[in-house]
């Protein structure tokens, strides 16, 4: 039986990622039934990681953890570095900029439990930005800006799901959410405190300054 690529990710590196959403928080999270590497025979770590797999390692998990391809990712971090004389906290200039983007902020508002189901609902024109159709999973989000379902949507029955999901959920302080519109706007700007990525964010930049 094939295991999930996204288990495989978390399994490779150590910890849970939440890349499946509610799987994650149940006993069948395979990292939880398998924590150590994939791979036949591997059921020990090794020898310490080098200084080199260490940068790689939480690189590898802040990419996954925002569901993002290598090449977007290291474009995220390159931009901040070429701005890292002129601000002052790059950590949280990155965080701010992955938090920004519109599949995140669909995650964010508790639409789905996965960054992945997000950005098929974006690609799939689920929402509206400012009462415009968009598409665009990438697009950076400022703070006055309105996040809706399209209503050409309210009849599917995933919508049924974005209710359930919604009960209790609490959205980060720099999002604000009508439950019985399905509507959230941006008011404020996303913290490296308030995201918490599971990462070193200085290793980060190490490797992509190499």
């Amino acid at each position: 039986m094939l295991v999930n690529a996204k288990c495989k990710i978390c399994r490779r590196v150590g910890e849970k990622l939440f890349l499946k959403g509610e799987r994650c928080l149940l006993p069948k999270c395979a990292i939880v039934r398998r924590p150590y590497p994939p791979g036949l025979k591997r059921k020990k770590r090794g020898r310490p990681p080098s200084e080199y797999a260490k940068e790689l390692k939480e690189k590898q998990k802040l990419r996954n953890w925002y569901n993002l391809r290598e090449t977007q990712f290291k474009n995220y971090v390159k931009g901040v570095l070429k701005k890292k004389g002129r601000v002052k906290d790059a950590p949280g200039l990155l965080i701010k900029l992955l938090e920004s983007r519109l599949d995140n902020v669909i995650f964010r508002l508790g639409f789905t439990l996965s960054r992945d189901k997000a950005r098929q609902l974006v690609s799939h024109g689920y929402f509206l930005v400012n009462k415009r159709a968009l598409n665009i999973p990438s697009h950076q989000l400022k703070k006055g800006d309105v996040v809706s379902l399209k209503p050409q949507k309210t009849e599917k029955k995933i919508v049924e799901n974005f209710k359930q999901l919604m009960k209790k959920y609490q959205t980060p302080n720099w999002l604000k959410l009508d439950k019985a519109k399905l509507e959230g706007e941006v008011v404020g700007a996303p913290t490296l405190e308030e995201a918490a990525p599971p990462v070193e964010m200085s290793t980060i930049f190490e490797f992509y300054s190499k």
